[in-house]
């Protein structure tokens, strides 16, 4: 396997934390109860929405400490995505229709999580501009990705600006502007926007030199 390859894991994200016995124990307890992975991916979007809330409403407030709640969305949307994927998997409850609960409810919650971010800090010139254009990106990243895997070249979760990055990036600029507001998380677009950019470029690449391998 190539060096490009290295992110190359059939349809699932490679995630330390899957194997961890706590995130075990309560995939299990999830299944147990009957609760579909389905199901899981949709409540993703209400955490995502909770955290563009958040950001709404500590922009009006003018408290700061709001943000640490859009983290704790944040968060939870990552859970949500790792358990939907685990009970599917693991506890093989897979269905016919779970590919599309799998990719729209995350290409949701990432428009309402960086909006957030690009609302909070609004009055920061080009910061609304910014969030959508990351919406953007960020939304042709996962669609090389499908369209590498639709292409028979399995999905290539290649970063520097993968969904798991972007989300840490977006919790810390918020904690950062918690701790210290003023222009975090408006630096933490303008990050995001240069990284997505080099991750859109770097999987074109990659799956155009996978395209043209000899069988």
């Amino acid at each position: 396997m190539e060096a490009t390859d290295a992110a190359l894991i059939e349809n699932r994200r490679e995630i330390k934390t899957r194997n961890k016995a706590w995130a075990q124990r309560f995939a299990a307890f999830l299944a147990g109860r009957k609760i579909s992975p389905n199901q899981i991916s949709v409540i993703s979007m209400f955490f995502a929405a909770l955290a563009l809330s958040a950001f709404v409403w500590a922009r009006q407030a003018q408290q700061p400490a709001l943000l640490l709640l859009a983290v704790l969305g944040i968060q939870l949307r990552l859970l949500c995505n790792l358990f939907d994927g685990m009970v599917a998997v693991e506890f093989n409850k897979k269905s016919a229709v779970g590919e599309i609960y799998n990719e729209v409810p995350d290409r949701i919650s990432d428009t309402l999580i960086i909006l957030g971010a690009g609302l909070y800090c609004q009055n920061h010139e080009f910061a609304i501009h910014l969030a959508w254009a990351n919406i953007f990106l960020a939304t042709m990243t996962a669609y090389i990705r499908v369209f590498g895997a639709a292409l028979g070249k399995g999905h290539r979760f290649l970063g520097p600006m993968a969904k798991q990055h972007r989300m840490f990036l977006i919790s810390a600029a918020a904690l950062a502007e918690w701790v210290m507001p003023g222009e975090a998380l408006y630096i933490g677009l303008w990050i995001m926007f240069v990284l997505l950019i080099a991750t859109v470029v770097r999987r074109l690449i990659v799956l155009s030199r996978s395209l043209q391998e000899v069988p």
